[in-house]
């Protein structure tokens, strides 16, 4: 292969990223639109790189090094990319080479002014845009100058910045190359950004342009705050002209200086209206050309607009394809499921194939379009009640949305509105045989799906399998559960309001409901105590346990003195709870059974922290307390006028939440427990495929749709290069956070509480578990990694039912994400655990170890000095 080290620009496209990084294949691109000015200008390809690293052999064992140090090891990095950096850029440029480069810079102009601007082969890409990552020099004159910043742009791929972000984005350093884009100077009157999407709402339809006076540097580096205009449908919007003091302007032998701003310029746009009207028009032309919105460095030349950098902005979270162009409202699954995270293709599918409702795949997340029952009054209001009444932030967004009078056209006779809210409760008795059969319905469907599964392989699998998934929404959407779980819900509702209004008391329920019978989530947390007991009593198990590190230890279990037993109490166990796992409703997510070693740790803080006998007296002290807490509210009632009708109704209520409200768990642990059956059949076939040299690996197969798995069973083909793509995109999409409402303009729109009533200061939340509780946070991102002492206050972005087990050993919870009836909510109600839920950024905000009190009737987190 003929070596190419330098190209002009009017030769590159955007394809050529491998060879000329991610700038000069967007500058190359960005050359070929028409209307579009561009800079004149060449690169210096990677194949100019690969000689300079090939001159120095010991940058290869350094290498080595640097993907072997952890992302937050600063210091480390800081020393080895340092070094790595003074060995490039003390290597001499081979005569051939500096002779190709002083050719073309012949060519184009020598003693021109050039910027000398790195361009990586990973940055400027749909899922990372490296921004600022490695270097750029502005106004470099004479072809030594040029040659020693070309230098320095190879040697910027090491960076401490630039290691740093590849480390924490998984990219191994030897894939990474430099390409550099030397391009001729422009020294405009004005500069700036030009995003083609608002890049704060997502809003595609907004475009957002900041300006200066002078080079672009003054706003890239903080110097000086920006013009900011906003544009929509070709009119300016809004706009705010900020006082700009200084620019950065070229000096004629070369570098940059700021100089100060005439006072009577300060105030002054840096452009007109129309002349930001017309640049939008071109960021719509360039954004038309790559697919996709884009953030563009743009600088007004005698008039006239020249831009001299275009990338992906990878910021803004991806809407629903439909198909159509009309406004669609989506609301977030994984807010209401407790999982944002992002879902790989084989769990988007099956969760889509075995929901009651079509939803809608964006940024690894599911969505369901809420815009036909926004439409019609009728629906409208029992749809903005039951979502309301679980998360207010969500409720918030939609009003926001429906506030603005056109996105949402007002359709009459939309279809039918929600499930009541409040009022009179769902027509059935308040029996606990009703819950015991739709148990027992529940678990002879699973034992038939077992049973009849286990002789389909291949192609008749997935044909059964679709008829499975058919039953699965069957038993999800079974009349007698819902009215079930509704009548549990409006009970709750019924007792806070009520009991607000005739005692001044918030949120009494949450009381009356601990320790409620039948709740699958808070019997797991209490049954690990139990097994806690048993290992307890085993002290070489324990000492085994502390070193655990692989998951084949539940063989090594019996050569130990006691670990028969506490092998047995550990397989019971996963039994029954071994179909669970954090993040759970993706299929693809490693379970408990699969994964047992996620239990250990939580095993070990409940031998540490639990004296023996700690479930049996948990549960019995909770349904104390809520029986006490009954006969206080009742004789309180009976002291009221007319107290007591009012005493008999909340008894009536009372005991409709106690039979009911456990079964609230019930439905997604039969989810779960379907999944792992449909989970074992599948990984069957992937082994069979691995086996056939279709697959390289079994969990290849989450990277594709249930339909394309069936397709690969049925042909044995499999496309390697969809499954790398999905791959990047997956680890892409977790930088991303969903928002709890999207439009099909893309604007993520957040709800606010709008309240008045806490502390300056306080993290606002929503009261979810009654009391008051003040302790050291833990802020844990992975239950695997939790280390929990009694007393602590755990602090995570969500909680599913897996993370019950840990709810037995602390004092109180703070979740980013949450409702009043999600599990996190359901469970700390059922504990007794103080909790607010839907703090924004509460793991940010709040720093592990930091002492903080959580309110949990009044839905505030206080950070204590």
């Amino acid at each position: 292969m003929i070596e190419q080290y330098v190209l002009d620009l009017q030769e590159i496209d955007e394809t050529q990223v491998a060879l000329v990084g991610g700038k000069g294949a967007h500058l190359g691109g960005l050359s070929r639109i028409e209307g579009i000015r561009v800079p004149g200008g060449f690169c210096v390809t990677t194949d100019a790189f690969r000689r300079i690293m090939a001159e120095a052999p010991s940058i290869d064992g350094r290498l080595d090094q640097l993907s072997r140090l952890d992302p937050d090891d600063r210091e480390a990095i800081r020393t080895l990319s340092a070094q790595i950096r003074r060995t490039i850029e003390g290597i001499a440029i081979p005569d051939d080479l500096a002779a190709a480069i002083t050719r073309t810079l012949a060519q184009v102009g020598q003693q021109a002014a050039y910027a000398v601007r790195s361009s990586a082969t990973a940055e400027d890409l749909p899922t990372a845009s490296f921004a600022g990552q490695q270097d750029t020099y502005l106004n470099v004159v004479g072809p030594r100058a040029i040659l020693q910043h070309i230098s320095r742009c190879w040697a910027s791929l090491f960076t401490e910045r630039a290691v740093t972000y590849r480390q924490r984005n998984g990219i191994d350093h030897r894939t990474v190359h430099m390409a550099v884009v030397v391009q001729r100077m422009v020294f405009p009157q004005a500069s700036g950004i030009l995003f083609t999407a608002d890049p704060v709402t997502g809003n595609r339809k907004v475009s957002t342009v900041d300006a200066g006076f002078g080079l672009g540097e003054a706003l890239v580096s903080g110097l000086v705050n920006p013009n900011v205009f906003k544009v929509r449908d070709g009119e300016v919007v809004a706009k705010a002209i900020s006082a700009k003091q200084r620019a950065v302007h070229a000096l004629p032998a070369g570098g940059t200086q700021e100089v100060a701003i005439d006072s009577q310029r300060q105030e002054q746009p840096a452009l007109t209206d129309a002349q930001v009207v017309r640049l939008v028009q071109l960021g719509r032309r360039i954004e038309a050309h790559f697919g996709r919105p884009q953030d563009i460095e743009w600088c007004l030349v005698d008039g006239g607009f020249q831009i001299v950098q275009s990338r992906p902005i990878t910021t803004l979270f991806p809407t629903p394809e439909t198909g159509d162009q009309e406004n669609h409202v989506y609301v977030s699954v994984g807010h209401g499921q407790m999982m944002t995270d992002p879902m790989k293709p084989l769990g988007l599918s099956m969760w889509q194939l075995t929901a009651v409702v079509p939803m809608h795949e964006a940024g690894g997340r599911l969505f369901v379009d809420v815009t036909r029952r926004l439409a019609s009054p009728a629906s409208r209001a029992g749809l903005l009640d039951v979502l309301g009444r679980g998360d207010p932030l969500i409720r918030d967004a939609l009003e926001t949305v429906l506030d603005r009078g056109d996105f949402v056209p007002s359709l009459p006779d939309a279809g039918p509105g929600g499930p009541p809210a409040g009022g009179t409760p769902a027509p059935i008795e308040t029996d606990p045989a009703i819950v015991t059969e739709l148990i027992e319905r529940s678990q002879a469907s699973i034992a038939d799906l077992e049973r009849d599964i286990r002789t389909k392989t291949g192609p008749a699998l997935f044909d059964f399998l679709l008829e499975a998934f058919e039953e699965h929404k069957r038993v999800l959407s079974d009349p007698l559960s819902m009215q079930v779980i509704m009548a549990g819900m409006e009970a709750t509702w019924w007792l806070n309001d009520k009991l607000r209004e005739w005692l001044g008391e918030k949120n009494a329920a949450d009381t009356l409901t601990l320790s409620a019978p039948d709740n699958i989530t808070s019997e797991m947390g209490l049954a690990l105590l139990d097994v806690a007991d048993v290992v307890r009593r085993q002290p070489e198990v324990v000492a085994f346990l502390r070193g655990v590190e692989d998951d084949g230890f539940l063989d090594e279990l019996p050569k130990l003195a006691g670990g028969t037993e506490a092998r047995d109490a550990i397989e019971a166990y996963l039994d029954r709870y071994g179909m669970r796992c954090v993040g759970e409703i993706d299929i693809t997510r490693p379970r408990w059974r699969e994964r047992p070693t996620t239990l250990v740790p939580v095993i070990l803080d409940n031998v540490r922290n639990f004296e023996p006998g700690a479930a049996e007296r948990r549960f019995e002290q909770g349904r104390r307390k809520a029986q006490e807490k009954e006969q206080d509210v009742l004789s309180r009632l009976r002291a009221l006028p007319d107290g007591d009708r009012k005493a008999d109704e909340a008894k009536r209520m009372t005991d409709r939440v106690r039979t009911f409200i456990g079964y609230r768990e019930y439905p997604k642990y039969n989810i779960i427990s379907r999944y792992f059956v449909y989970k074992q059949a599948l990984l069957g076939e992937a082994e069979r495929l691995v086996q056939a040299d279709v697959l390289s690996e079994k969990e290849d197969i989450f990277y594709l749709t249930f339909q394309e798995l069936r397709d690969a069973v049925r042909t044995k083909q499999v496309d390697d290069r969809l499954i790398q793509e999905r791959k990047e995109a997956f680890r892409s999409y977790h930088a991303l956070m969903p928002p709890r409402v999207l439009t099909s303009d893309g604007e993520a729109v957040t709800g606010a509480y709008r309240r008045d009533d806490v502390p300056a200061g306080a993290l606002i939340g929503l009261p979810v578990s009654t009391g008051t509780v003040e302790g050291r946070a833990r802020v844990i991102l992975d239950m695997a990694e939790a280390d929990l002492e009694a007393g602590d206050i755990l602090v995570t972005p969500f909680t599913d039912p897996s993370w019950s087990p840990l709810f037995v050993g602390i004092a109180g919870l703070v979740t980013e994400v949450g409702g009043l009836m999600t599990h996190g909510a359901v469970i700390a109600r059922e504990y007794g655990l103080p909790a607010v839920v839907g703090v924004e950024l509460a793991t940010r905000l709040i720093r592990d170890g930091q002492r903080i009190r959580v309110h949990g009737a009044d839905g505030y987190v206080e950070i204590l000095p």
